[in-house]
């Protein structure tokens, strides 16, 4: 666990604070809803001082991130109509996103995004990196509607989705589907079709719903 954990934050810039590493840490997945979290091993783990590691708890327990059993801070989870309602305003708040970029997004950030679906393409077969880099293409696709307080709620939004134990790019055959998605998507952005947009990003989260739904199931 250790070493996996290195890996990924060296990946990530030297100077985030106790919040981001750990905020990183529950995003990827090494740190999974029901996970006990302990502040002494935090600020071994991360190289800090356990004063900003408490604080980062404090901060992340506020946002409900994390959750008390006991004395003991979790990583929270979310029940079935907990998820059902964060993806009904995800949709919204990210189909608005992609209706802006066809509007605002300039031609670099169109040329970004199209880069970004050709790349993921060669690494299909990789749920978790697959994962990350959807994370990085949803975030890209935020910032190209240059709206920063939409940008800013998408976040919010995207840190709840951190608490999903799984990724539904996980299940056979759907990151090929995903990534056509994705395409059309940016097809659309590319077109100036802030409506085709949107209706592709709705598209986009119902069938990444369905199949959690399905996931979910089946477990």
């Amino acid at each position: 666990m250790k070493t996996n954990m290195t890996t990924i934050l060296d990946l990530r810039p030297p100077n985030k604070d106790a919040y981001a590493l750990i905020l990183d840490a529950i995003d990827v997945g090494v740190y999974k809803p029901g996970d006990r979290l302990v502040e002494s091993e935090l600020a071994d783990r991360f190289g800090v001082s356990r004063t900003p590691i408490r604080e980062a708890l404090q901060r992340l327990e506020t946002q409900s991130l994390l959750t008390r059993d006991g004395r003991s801070l979790i990583v929270a989870s979310l029940d079935h109509n907990q998820m059902a309602e964060l993806y009904i305003v995800r949709t919204e708040l990210e189909g608005l996103a992609a209706r802006l970029a066809a509007q605002h997004a300039t031609t670099e950030e169109i040329k970004v995004l199209q880069e970004m679906v050709d790349d993921d393409r060669k690494i299909v077969d990789n749920p978790s990196a697959l994962s990350l880099s959807n994370r990085r293409f949803h975030k890209r696709l935020h910032l190209s509607s240059h709206n920063r307080f939409l940008v800013q709620q998408l976040d919010l939004v995207h840190r709840s989705m951190a608490l999903m134990a799984t990724t539904s790019l996980a299940v056979e055959g759907r990151g090929n589907v995903a990534l056509d998605e994705h395409q059309t998507i940016v097809t659309a952005i590319s077109n100036r079709d802030g409506e085709g947009a949107y209706e592709a990003v709705k598209q986009h989260l119902s069938q990444a719903f369905v199949v959690r739904l399905k996931h979910e199931v089946a477990e």
